[in-house]
């Protein structure tokens, strides 16, 4: 009976950890997103130079902002990919959390729902939620 426990105790870390690693990949391929959407457009340029550009040398910034101004004439990433990326990063935070959930065995109706959210991760998502969905025994050991 040890090594079943065992073994759950093992799918269920394994189904925390791989819902953690889906969900910071989704964040930052939703904070990718959301920076491709900011740094296409000319309006976006002036706050860009602003917050994080401020402490290099002028040249620097001229060159680095004539890229991004080309970028935005030519390329002129549509909104959509921000909202996109909003929705993916705001899945991924929930995915991080359901994960931390399933290691500390908190509450499993948490970390069901972060392991789905990993979906988007297609292959890691479909085993955070085989994995967390076989460690449901020991979420019910420990409350009773």
């Amino acid at each position: 009976m040890s090594s079943s426990d065992g073994h759950r105790s093992r799918l269920l870390t394994a189904g925390g950890v791989l819902s953690i690693i889906a969900g910071i990949s989704q964040i930052f391929c939703g904070g990718v997103l959301i920076v491709d959407f900011l740094v296409s457009y000319p309006h976006c340029l002036r706050l860009i130079d602003a917050l994080f550009l401020p402490f290099l040398p002028s040249v620097w910034k001229i060159y680095i902002l004539e890229g991004f101004s080309a970028l935005a004439i030519y390329v002129g990433v549509p909104i959509w990919w921000a909202i996109t990326g909003g929705c993916i990063g705001a899945l991924g935070i929930l995915a991080v959390v359901g994960g931390i959930s399933a290691i500390r065995r908190k509450r499993f109706g948490l970390s069901l729902a972060g392991a789905i959210c990993t979906l988007p991760s297609t292959i890691l998502g479909i085993l955070a939620i085989i994995f967390v969905v076989l460690g449901k025994r020991e979420f019910e050991a420990l409350r009773g």
